[in-house]
């Protein structure tokens, strides 16, 4: 019996690429998987020359003239069965992302469900891109508008959610009528290749959806070929800003989102227990490897941040570290030894930049797994908006403490700081939490909501260096990110009529 495209993916010594729908080796260079909780190198991933990222686009490309003319119905249908593949294979897919990113199983399932909700949004297709329709816009004449797909267009994807995210960018582009060539995280790339193989059992067609794991030559292969009409990029802030001015000066239309230093304001007034509760998931959830992770809580005024302190400091000593297959654990480890010791060197910073530590994770060492990347919950208390750990996106389970002297002095905190991703308040007072949903300038806002993350009707992104360019991830922006507006405006002559010429522009008068 065959084995199925799970196990020949899990059991591969070398993760290649999936383009034109079969599996692709180049492996001249290649770089090793690492399953976090161990330490051990499982398998190693191909990274593309440009030749490879090359075949993808062109397989991209000659499929795009065919799937544009497939009726929208018919893409729904596939992307149905896609989705109930997706919930069929749904527990091959969380271990494997347990195991590359180190994640804890409920959290990968999470992710996965997430992801699968913006499917479900793309079998809507056949009704969102409805366009909109006069009659008689002027004498006899009719003028309707209709969205039309870009032709081939990328993804390039984190390490963090490397099922979700990409499911941010592909089901919508396709539905839409695109091809797309998606470029995943090379740290965590066996979920990926697996969902592309899920995709093509659902019928899609060969070279609508490719998958080219790589490095750098990847990314840059995929900014400067002409054939790409549309780059979607999530990540850090200064490679974002690297593929929005690289991408735009190539011509293409981008959305990169970028980092985010996420903050919490916690009023007086505050649920202090349900507060506390809501922190420690924010912040440590994911190994606080989460562009919405809460990284900043801001209490107003000392007591509150006492109180806040001194239940997190209690509910840090409770907190379950180790593998993610264990699902009696609340967090795992940090998905690389390079990213554990980056992490570890902002707690080493925080120190020396004066913050208290209240609550010290890097002594952690979790028994059966001491060559695993794992780190404790830290937290810090009397951060100052000057010190590093305040200003930098970090990564990783520490929490910062600021304290502030009132609700407006929280708010300029938040709006001073150069990311506007997520932002979240923690009061019981309809009136705070509407002045701050209105005057705060972050793009998604939580009342009493840690993790603001929309779901997949409406659309995903921050503000300031958050985001580079004008449109958000899936829900109804994507639509207007995949396709183009066409106005079309038409007038049948009546027979035997000759009309006058005109020499004036054309007006209703």
């Amino acid at each position: 019996m065959n084995a199925r495209p799970a196990e020949k993916i899990a059991t591969a010594a070398i993760v290649g690429h999936f383009i034109n729908g079969r599996d692709v080796a180049d492996s001249a260079r290649t770089q090793p998987i690492t399953n976090p909780a161990t330490g051990e190198i499982t398998r190693q991933v191909a990274l593309a020359s440009r030749a490879t990222v090359e075949d993808a686009i062109a397989a991209a490309a000659d499929a795009f003239p065919s799937w544009r003319n497939t009726p929208p119905a018919k893409r729904a249908k596939i992307l149905f069965r896609f989705k109930a593949l997706l919930e069929e294979n749904a527990d091959e897919i969380v271990a494997t992302l347990t195991n590359e990113h180190g994640k804890v199983l409920d959290d990968a399932m999470g992710e996965l469900q997430r992801g699968i909700e913006v499917v479900d949004y793309a079998c809507g297709i056949a009704e969102l891109l409805k366009g909109e329709h006069t009659k008689n816009v002027g004498p006899d004449i009719d003028s309707w508008s209709e969205f039309q797909p870009l032709g081939v267009v990328a993804g390039i994807t984190p390490f963090n959610f490397p099922a979700m995210v990409p499911m941010w960018m592909f089901p919508m582009a396709i539905a839409c009528g695109n091809t797309f060539v998606l470029k995943p995280s090379e740290k965590d790339p066996s979920a990926p290749m697996l969902i592309a193989h899920l995709f093509k059992e659902a019928g899609l067609p060969d070279g609508v959806y490719n998958v080219v794991n790589g490095d750098k030559e990847a990314v840059d292969t995929l900014l400067e070929d002409k054939r790409v009409q549309a780059i979607s990029f999530v990540g850090s802030t200064p490679i974002a800003e690297y593929i929005y001015t690289t991408g735009t000066r190539n011509g293409k239309r981008v959305q990169a989102l970028g980092g985010a230093k996420n903050h919490a304001i916690v009023m007086p007034d505050a649920d202090i227990d349900n507060t506390v509760s809501a922190l420690m998931g924010a912040a440590y959830g994911s190994c606080g490897e989460r562009c919405m992770a809460i990284s900043v809580a801001v209490c107003v005024g000392d007591e509150t941040a006492d109180t806040i302190v001194a239940k997190l400091s209690n509910e840090l000593q409770k907190l379950k570290v180790g593998n993610g297959t264990d699902s009696c654990n609340n967090m795992g480890p940090l998905i690389t030894k390079a990213h554990h010791d980056k992490v570890r060197s902002y707690v080493d910073l925080g120190i020396e930049e004066g913050a208290e530590l209240v609550v010290d994770g890097r002594p952690l060492k979790v028994a059966g797994y001491e060559a695993g990347f794992f780190l404790g919950g830290c937290l810090f208390d009397k951060v100052t908006p000057d010190m590093r750990i305040y200003r930098e996106e970090i990564f990783g389970p520490v929490l910062c403490v600021v304290r502030a002297d009132s609700q407006e002095h929280a708010m300029q905190l938040i709006n001073d700081h150069e990311y506007g991703n997520g932002t979240c308040i923690f009061t019981r007072d309809g009136e705070a939490a509407r002045y701050f949903a209105d005057n705060i300038a972050v793009g998604m806002v939580g009342i009493n909501v840690p993790l603001p993350v929309p779901v997949a009707m409406h659309s995903f992104g921050g503000w300031k260096r958050s985001l580079f360019g004008d449109l958000f991830a899936y829900g109804p922006d994507s639509i207007r990110f995949y396709t183009r507006r066409k106005t079309i405006t038409q007038r049948w002559p009546k027979g035997g009529v000759r009309d006058k010429a005109q020499f004036s522009f054309p007006s209703n008068q």
